[in-house]
């Protein structure tokens, strides 16, 4: 039998989440997750949303990657290519330890807004909520230097800038106030902090070629490519490693924390993993997210479909809003779950699950193989947009069908 650290190291990859995820669908299919129902006589129906919702939104079906890079484009306006465009980069390596920076520290703040939160945008006015204001809010902050310790080189985020983040800052950033409250402020920036903390003592990634700083992953991806290209799902694997001290303590094996892993008693193994159930969501949106800056420098990725699907809360809503999800116990949909309940884990594994057989039915669909049509593409078409329709449909406020009590670190 395996070790203890090395059964925790298995479930640090995309494969482990899929792997898991379609096993908890094969108990479902066979009615015997304690939860949820599974209907696939309502999938058919689910597809259709979904491409409908793809074709109105991308009429070509040409369409980019499901990634943080889409919200900095608001109103038309590509804010993060006027950056880009205005910076005086010395070169691209300097540009993607930039683009890294600001990307790692965007999508580590975007574990979910709540529904009363919204940022007012101050160059249209317009207020903005849930992960679109994130990120504005996010973009604005990195343009101002918030994350930086160098006043002369805003455009950064560094070790010491992150670890001397208050909550006051964050909080004036995103502009939050007792009329604007927003869900998990304070996770969100001990984790930033803990970042901070985390790259200062591993300037071996981090500092490979500047000063530590979370962008120096990019530096320390190049070195593993040779041949200058990567699989995505290696992109994943780096970030587990490399990040997974800086997740609040949560399950630990062999003494390696398993970041945004829960228990299920329904998922049995023969070593400690027994139970074990990895998601890893906001590793996978930023592993996502750094492929175009990969491309920008030159670096090729591949595999691109090696990542899974998205284990949160608008992906996991379609499926219960079009009725291929059902709670056993309708009562189950006016309580509030905490993040860890059996119930909350089940319903993640299993839209990681169901989200691959639906990029598959739409391929058949549309007539596209998984090079012109990948999972990073099915979300944005996609199972996104298509989750957050529904909910508005059926919910005044848009909420998610599932109550989740988050503490800003996993949706």
């Amino acid at each position: 039998m395996k070790s203890e650290t090395a059964a925790a190291f298995s479930l640090l990859s995309a494969q482990a989440v899929r792997e898991r995820a379609h096993r908890m669908l094969t108990i479902g299919l066979d009615d015997h997750l304690p939860h949820f129902r599974i209907d696939l006589q309502r999938f058919n129906e689910t597809v259709d949303l979904v491409v409908d919702t793809t074709q109105k939104k991308y009429p070509s079906l040409v369409m980019p990657f499901h990634a943080r890079w889409r919200h900095f484009v608001f109103n038309g306006a590509d804010r993060w290519a006027a950056i880009d465009k205005n910076a005086n980069w010395r070169n691209a390596a300097a540009r993607a330890r930039a683009a890294f920076d600001l990307a790692i520290v965007s999508v580590l703040l975007d574990a979910g807004a709540g529904p009363q939160w919204y940022y007012r945008d101050p160059a249209t006015g317009q207020s903005v909520g849930r992960s679109e204001g994130l990120a504005l809010a996010s973009l604005d902050m990195f343009r101002r230097g918030v994350f930086s310790s160098e006043p002369d080189d805003p455009l950064q985020c560094d070790a010491e800038g992150l670890m001397r983040l208050s909550d006051a800052t964050v909080s004036d950033g995103l502009q939050v106030s007792s009329s604007n409250p927003l869900v998990g402020l304070s996770g969100r920036v001990d984790l930033l902090r803990r970042l901070g903390a985390h790259v200062a003592t591993k300037p071996d990634i981090f500092g490979r070629q500047d000063k530590p700083r979370p962008g120096g992953l990019f530096d320390h991806l190049v070195a593993l490519t040779g041949e200058h290209e990567v699989p995505a799902a290696a992109i994943l694997t780096e970030l587990l490693h490399h990040f997974g001290p800086i997740w609040p303590s949560r399950l630990t094996l062999g003494g390696v924390p398993l970041g945004d892993c829960w228990r299920h008693p329904s998922l049995r193994a023969a070593d400690a993993t027994s139970e074990l159930v990895p998601l890893h969501k906001l590793s996978q949106w930023l592993a996502y997210s750094l492929i175009e800056p990969l491309q920008w420098a030159g670096i090729s990725v591949t595999d691109i479909d090696g990542l899974t699907g998205l284990a949160e809360y608008r992906n996991g809503g379609l499926f219960i809003d079009t009725g291929v999800l059902a709670f056993r116990d309708p009562a189950d949909a006016a309580r509030e779950h905490d993040v860890a309940a059996t119930l909350v884990v089940e319903w993640r594994a299993l839209t990681v699950a169901l989200l691959d057989r639906l990029a598959n039915a739409m391929r058949g669909r549309l007539k596209l193989d998984e090079k012109s049509l990948p999972l990073a593409k099915v979300l944005e078409g996609g199972t996104w947009s298509a989750g957050r329709t529904i909910a508005h449909k059926l919910r005044s406020d848009g909420s998610p069908p599932v109550k989740v009590v988050s503490d800003g670190t996993v949706f």
